[in-house]
């Protein structure tokens, strides 16, 4: 498989044979990574739904919102060019809404970088999917 990283961040690499051991020794875990396998496939349905559905701004909020679920970070390190990719339309979309998020004093940005300024805001300003994708993920701690 391929793996496409979009934040900067770890990650680990492992033999299959040597996680076909671990799972064997851990049955637990095999029901962790199925239940991890579900809801990623539930996240996935709907994040293109709303790539479908949903006007860019909102779609641009909620993927921002995302991203700084998993870094913890005001900044988010990203590229016009790979938010257009994300959010499924073109980069002059992503730059237009970016402007007017950033006019409303919810975000900041500049070249490869974007800062969340508002959160709380920023959260009022997203379409349903955010929660709905959020809710999976507190589902996967339980």
């Amino acid at each position: 498989m391929r793996e496409v990283v979009q934040i900067t961040g770890s990650g680990h690499r492992a033999p299959s044979s040597n996680v076909l051991q671990i799972l064997q020794e851990f049955p637990d875990l095999l029901f962790r990574f199925g239940r991890f396998a579900v809801i990623n496939r539930l996240q996935i349905s709907q994040t293109a739904a709303c790539n479908r559905l949903h006007e860019i701004d909102k779609r641009l909020v909620r993927w921002l919102l995302m991203a700084q679920d998993r870094v913890q970070d005001g900044v988010i390190r990203m590229t016009h060019d790979f938010l257009a990719t994300m959010l499924g339309t073109d980069r002059g979309s992503v730059t237009e809404a970016a402007v007017r998020l950033q006019k409303r004093g919810l975000i900041g940005y500049s070249r490869g970088a974007v800062r969340i300024r508002n959160r709380k805001a920023l959260e009022k300003s997203s379409c349903e999917c955010y929660f709905l994708i959020r809710e999976y993920n507190v589902e996967l701690t339980r």
